[in-house]
């Protein structure tokens, strides 16, 4: 179904990967025997190189650079003569011009796999480090630039950190005019910091000891200057450590948030790119969402959806739109801006990344009423439906929420249901991935209350109500929680009530009756009180020990846990040995204050439990007294 563009859309997820583009690398061209060109004259060179004398040495360096550094024959020829070893060694001379000389070669032939992993099995890494220490700016430049190729590896990212090297790379932030006017060579000096930093912080532990340094003021200061060229490296490695907690709470208190959303207006596509990414990892705490809508980031957002050719960018915005969305207020500043329109134009001949991230915008969006109607308007329901059978679980999840909420609407539910996207759904739940399951129950709830005949559909699906109720043995919370809230809206219909009771729902939802998660216990509780409607399934609750528990719930703090416990003891208590639990657990005076509730239906079902029992308990005294 996707295109494989995906493939090169690195580092653009939610949360940064220490996936090596690298780690194995593979020597291309063993084919030919035959020794190049190339190969004789970095031989010739080597020669001089290693000769001794400083100015033959610099002169050979100097010959060396005018040979075409970026062919691969050149920089392995480089690495086949021994004169690697021999550049490296170089660095550790006192010869600033040798040093230099041979930074410049490295730093170019370090875009090489290869060369790469030989430069750091040599030591040079560590050297480089050294040199960072150095007064000469332009040395210490190469150094940066040199090591921000190298770490490209998880191996390189560690050495780096193990020999103080991330402390001073952030020294090289630090530069004395910041802030007044930027001097070139400042400027130079921070973004080959940034760069090599920016490589260093897919590790989890560099990004640590970038913040232990003292980095993030520093990273604060450079995002408000002007220059792309070091904007690109600063956002980079911003948007790289954005998945750790600690960065997005600096993000906000650093004030970084409004000029992320500034330079989203820059013509500059990768700087762009950098800051939608930022705002898609930081996003996730909702302070931050509403500082993007307070900085009006919103927008630009939005215009960037245009931009569709350019897919890693594509990604990135439509990741950071997902994300803002959560929030209500977001989404309607999304609807004045016709964004859930132009999403939807994005759901068809779109790699993987930018599908989960468009199909998780359009989930949040249509959590709004208007928005359901839009993507319907649109043509969006049948694009999202045919989405149901793609195979990337972070996809599956976010399908199902959209497709979830796109049902809370009759209209959509009866397309949704033509395009047979509930016996979709239904087979989700077969899927080994918790969350997948958890979200396709989810999304049956609005589909089974929704659809017209919706008894009848559910009897459809062969073995439907089985496979539902045996989902009640999952060891996910969530899993049981999405469970839950189902049965109970298919045990409305008394003949499927009837079926999962014949698959045994009664003991297996009274097993789960001891959970203290709140979210189980108000959805186990509404599956109860509708379970209960059947044969003798009260009676059968009671025995499979589910009252008592029930009890315990009345003491929890949230409100919607009372009155679904207070329905389901309702129901329970229609049968005599239940209310003798329940006033042995002392129901009554906790139901007694829900009697005075605003909330009607828990005020109802409060006092029609306490009715039951005290109708037994006098029939009990004059059966006893006479």
């Amino acid at each position: 179904i996707f295109s494989k563009e995906s493939s090169s859309l690195e580092d653009v997820g939610e949360s940064s990967s220490e996936t090596d583009e690298d780690e194995k690398p593979v020597r291309h061209q063993e084919g030919s025997t035959d020794l190049s060109p190339e190969y004789w004259a970095v031989q010739k060179l080597a020669k001089y190189i290693k000769g001794g004398d400083p100015t033959a040495t610099v002169i050979a360096l100097c010959s060396m650079r005018d040979l075409d550094l970026s062919e691969e024959t050149c920089q392995l020829a480089i690495k086949d003569t021994g004169c690697l070893e021999v550049l490296i060694n170089l660095l550790d001379t006192e010869e600033i011009k040798c040093q230099t000389g041979s930074l410049k070669i490295l730093k170019e032939i370090s875009e090489n796999v290869l060369i790469r992993h030989a430069i750091a099995d040599l030591g040079g890494l560590e050297i480089m480090v050294k040199i960072l220490d150095t007064p000469d700016t332009d040395l210490k430049c190469l150094a940066a630039e040199t090591i921000a190729n190298v770490a490209r590896f998880k191996r390189a990212r560690k050495t780096i950190r193990q020999h103080g090297g991330i402390k001073r790379l952030v020294e090289l932030l630090d530069s004395i005019s910041v802030g007044s006017s930027y001097q070139a060579k400042d400027t130079e000096t921070a973004r080959c910091g940034a760069l090599a930093l920016w490589s260093c912080s897919k590790s989890t532990k560099n990004k640590k000891a970038i913040l232990k340094a003292g980095g993030i003021p520093l990273l604060a200061r450079w995002l408000k200057c002007s220059h792309t060229d070091i904007l690109i490296p600063i956002v980079g490695t911003l948007q790289e450590c954005a998945s750790e907690p600690s960065y997005r709470l600096a993000i906000r208190t650093e004030g970084m948030i409004e000029n992320l959303v500034k330079n989203l207006s820059n013509e500059h596509e990768e700087l762009q790119m950098h800051c939608a990414s930022a705002i898609f990892k930081c996003a996730e705490d909702e302070e931050i969402r509403d500082l993007v809508r307070k900085h009006e980031g919103l927008q630009p957002l939005s215009v960037l959806l245009d931009n569709s050719e350019n897919k890693q960018l594509l990604a990135a915005v439509t990741g950071a739109i997902w994300k803002c969305a959560i929030s209500r207020e977001n989404v309607l500043k999304f609807q004045e801006y016709k964004t859930v329109e132009t999403l939807v134009t994005l759901l068809t001949d779109q790699p993987e990344e930018v599908l989960i991230n468009v199909i998780g915008a359009l989930g949040e969006c249509c959590q709004e009423e208007e928005n359901r109607g839009t993507i319907r308007r649109c043509g969006g329901i049948a694009p999202i439906v045919k989405l149901l059978t793609a195979t990337n679980n972070a996809l599956l999840v976010n399908v199902n929420k959209a497709v979830g909420g796109c049902a809370m609407e009759p209209e959509n539910m009866s397309i949704i249901d033509s395009l047979d996207g509930v016996r979709l759904l239904w087979s989700l739940l077969k899927n080994p991935n918790p969350d997948v399951q958890a979200s396709a129950a989810w999304a049956l709830c609005p589909c089974v209350e929704n659809a017209k005949n919706s008894g009848e559909m559910v009897r459809s699906f062969v073995g439907g109500l089985e496979l539902i109720v045996n989902l009640l043995k999952s060891k996910d919370k969530e899993v049981l929680t999405s469970v839950c809230a189902a049965i109970a809206n298919i045990a409305k219909d008394l003949e499927n009530l009837a079926v999962m009771t014949d698959h045994g729902v009664v003991p297996l939802l009274s097993k789960l009756a001891n959970t203290n998660n709140n979210k189980l216990r108000r959805h186990l509780a509404e599956a109860i009180a509708h379970c209960c409607m059947w044969g003798s399934n009260r009676v059968a609750f009671g025995e499979a020990k589910a009252v008592a528990p029930l009890a315990r719930y009345l003491k929890a703090k949230d409100p919607l846990v009372h009155r679904a416990t207070a329905q389901a003891l309702y129901q329970l208590s229609e049968d005599p040995n239940n209310c003798v639990i329940m006033h042995e657990n002392g129901v009554v005076k906790l139901l007694l204050a829900m009697v005075g509730s605003t909330d009607d239906a828990l005020q109802e079902a409060a006092a029609g439990c306490i009715a039951n029992i005290r109708r037994l308990a006098l029939a009990t005294e004059k059966a006893k007294y006479g």
